[in-house]
């Protein structure tokens, strides 16, 4: 990707987020929805993708060596699609579209649906 054209995105690492699409996106019960949230682990800005805490999991065939001296099958977070996360807003308990501001020179993220400031 080059520089130029650089995507610029809202989800930082240890952010809160919802899953929205996939295997792990929130159940209905009754006509509620339940969410839940999780950490981000990691963000992969030139593939566009994060890795977040316990979904997407893949299991992997690992040989022995010297870190891992058994071998066998390792479960980790595969990385999933950036647009299929939306950031979880504590206060008003629901995912949130985000909203950026310059305020005192600095950059802040500032949740749609409570106007709180993303920390």
């Amino acid at each position: 990707m080059s520089n130029r054209f650089k995507p610029k995105f809202n989800i930082k690492k240890g952010d809160m987020v919802i899953v929205i699409s996939g295997n792990s996106k929130p159940q209905k019960e009754d006509g509620k929805t339940i969410y839940k949230p999780r950490k981000v682990l990691k963000v992969l800005p030139e593939d566009g993708r994060v890795v977040v805490e316990g979904v997407g999991i893949v299991t992997r065939h690992t040989k022995p060596s010297a870190q891992n001296t058994k071998g066998g099958l390792v479960k980790k977070e595969a990385p999933i699609h950036i647009s299929n996360v939306m950031l979880w807003d504590a206060k008003a308990g629901a995912p949130t579209k985000v909203k950026r501001s310059r305020e005192t020179g600095k950059l802040v993220r500032i949740a749609k649906k409570s106007g709180e400031e993303i920390k």
